[in-house]
């Protein structure tokens, strides 16, 4: 009997082998409720953008954040919501708004500014604006 041991896949026999479905409790909601939650949080984001309350939109959009398989739409919607909120903020309110966050919610922004720079061409942002809110993130982090 002739077997290809490069065909085998090794991690079937490995007990710690790390499962995608295991890394976070499912998220209960139906996909099409998270998109439309989603959808719903992305139109007050925009109201919220016009009256100039960077913070308010940035809370908005990081908690409860679609989470989980199932729910690349709803994500991918909140991360463009998320990017408008980074382009329309000026590099001198960074600071002050990065301090009005709570730890989750900056730990979730620092998840999706790396999600943001894994997208090919970085998607609709400059390098430069997500690196400019990851120092400022990053900064603050430490100086706590």
């Amino acid at each position: 009997m002739e077997v290809n041991h490069r065909k085998i896949d090794i991690d079937q026999y490995d007990e710690d082998v790390l499962v995608e479905s295991e890394l976070c409790e499912p998220d209960p909601r139906d996909p099409a409720e998270v998109l439309n939650d989603t959808k719903q949080k992305a139109a007050a984001v925009r109201g919220s953008l016009s009256k100039g309350d960077i913070p308010g939109a940035l809370t908005l959009v990081l908690e409860n954040a679609p989470y989980g398989l199932n729910f690349e739409e709803a994500k991918n919607l909140n991360l463009q919501t998320l990017v408008t909120i980074l382009n329309s903020t000026k590099a001198t309110e960074i600071p002050a708004v990065v301090r009005s966050l709570s730890q989750d919610t900056q730990d979730t922004l620092m998840k999706y500014l790396y999600k943001g720079m894994a997208l090919p061409g970085w998607g609709d942002v400059s390098g430069s604006v997500l690196l400019g809110w990851h120092e400022k993130v990053r900064c603050h982090r430490i100086e706590q």
